[in-house]
């Protein structure tokens, strides 16, 4: 069994509007990022999909299969276009 723990998860963009929120602290049992985005995006209805998103674990872009630890902040990032 996965022991739980507690991460800090940060949405921008499309995903904090589908999220309803900026950030959450979330117990979770997670062992990768892709866990942990496989987790919130059916929390949330997340419409994308991991092959199109980054992400960032204390602020450092890494893989999805980045373990995932106790006291982490996390960062899903969309797609986005700007100008």
């Amino acid at each position: 069994m996965t022991a739980r723990k507690i991460v800090t998860v940060c949405y921008y963009a499309a995903l904090r509007e589908a999220a309803g929120r900026s950030a959450e602290a979330l117990e979770s049992a997670a062992v990768t990022a892709a866990d942990l985005y496989d987790e919130v995006a059916a929390m949330h209805a997340f419409p994308f999909d991991r092959s199109g998103l980054s992400v960032v674990v204390n602020d450092t872009i890494v893989s999805w299969s980045q373990e995932v630890k106790a006291g982490d902040t996390v960062v899903f990032l969309a797609p986005f276009a700007g100008g």
